[in-house]
């Protein structure tokens, strides 16, 4: 089993193994809890590693709707 990583987006833990998406950026390749996270750091992927809540875990209901659409 590998570590986890977090899903720059929502910040979940996911394993990369079995991420059901992935993106590369800079050199670096970033795992996501599902398409629609890795869609919405493809709009904007500074927005995710840099500004505003850069670390902040966000309520479970922000990440339900960014999670799924």
């Amino acid at each position: 089993m590998a570590k986890k990583v977090v899903d720059p987006v929502c910040k979940m833990e996911v394993d990369p193994e079995t991420a059901p998406a992935k993106a590369e950026y800079k050199g670096q390749t970033y795992y996501f809890c599902a398409p629609a996270c890795k869609k919405a750091f493809e709009k904007d992927p500074e927005r995710y590693l840099t500004g505003g809540r850069a670390g902040e875990r966000r309520p479970w209901w922000r990440r339900w709707f960014t999670c799924r659409g």
